[in-house]
This record gives structure tokens, C-alpha cells and sequence, in this order.
């Protein structure tokens, strides 16, 4: 029962953030031990971004945080999943809901993309100035 994560090579754990409403996914990061430890001290989702480089709190530039309702580890303690309050209605850069708003479809053999439920639900470029 000791918490104890199991970071990779880069230092990162792999987070998995949900709506604790409905249980929908809203998106996957990343956590490194500070994003991790100051999720836990603060209740509100922070995650290390790897394109950046650098510790990020959701919500910093957009304003739409996710209050972390719980968080769980796995088995191997190396996956996190927290469930959250998304404000602002949006957690994807995009402006959706989710970054998962594209389904993987086979059609006559040819793997494509189709949006589901996919309306933004804010517009990026008023948020992300």
C-alpha cells in the first residue's frame, strides 16, 4: 500500500483524466513527480507536457481547470487515472469536450476517421491568445 510510481525512462507516468459525471474520457498526458505531487497537493489536474518541455496546470491560459475528484493508481503503479470537474466544458485544445472525438472506422478495408460528437464547445482562438 505504499505510493510509489513507476516513472519510465523520461521520468513520466501516463494519466488518464475522466468526467467523474459521466465517465466519458476526456484526455491522456503526462505526469512527471512534480506534476503528480502537486496534483495531489493542490486538487486541481497539473501534467508535464512532452512537446514543451515544461510543468503545466490544465486551465492555466484557457481558464478551464479540472478539479480532481479522485485519483487512482494502477496495479504496476506506473498509470494514473484521475476523475475530474471539467470547468469550462472543454478539455481539448481544439475547443471539444474531449480529445477523443474521432472514431476509427474500416469502410471497404480503408481506415478512416469520423467525427463523433465532435462541436466545439469553445472557440481556441478567443482562449489561446
Amino acid at each position: 500500500m505504499t505510493f510509489k510510481p513507476a516513472f519510465d525512462a523520461a521520468g513520466l507516468v501516463t494519466c488518464v483524466a475522466t468526467d467523474a459525471v459521466t465517465g466519458d474520457v476526456l484526455m491522456v498526458a503526462h505526469m512527471n513527480d512534480e506534476a503528480l505531487r502537486k496534483t495531489i497537493a493542490t486538487g486541481e489536474a497539473w501534467y508535464y507536457s512532452r512537446s514543451r518541455r515544461k510543468l503545466w496546470r490544465k486551465g492555466e491560459s484557457s481558464g478551464h481547470v479540472q478539479r480532481v475528484l479522485e485519483m487512482r493508481m494502477d496495479c504496476d503503479q506506473d498509470a494514473v487515472w484521475i476523475r475530474v470537474e471539467q470547468a469550462g466544458g472543454g478539455a481539448c485544445h481544439t475547443g471539444r469536450r474531449s480529445c477523443f472525438y474521432r472514431a476509427v472506422t474500416g469502410e471497404g478495408g480503408a481506415v478512416k476517421l469520423a467525427f463523433v460528437d465532435a462541436e466545439q464547445v469553445f472557440d481556441p482562438a478567443k482562449v489561446y491568445r
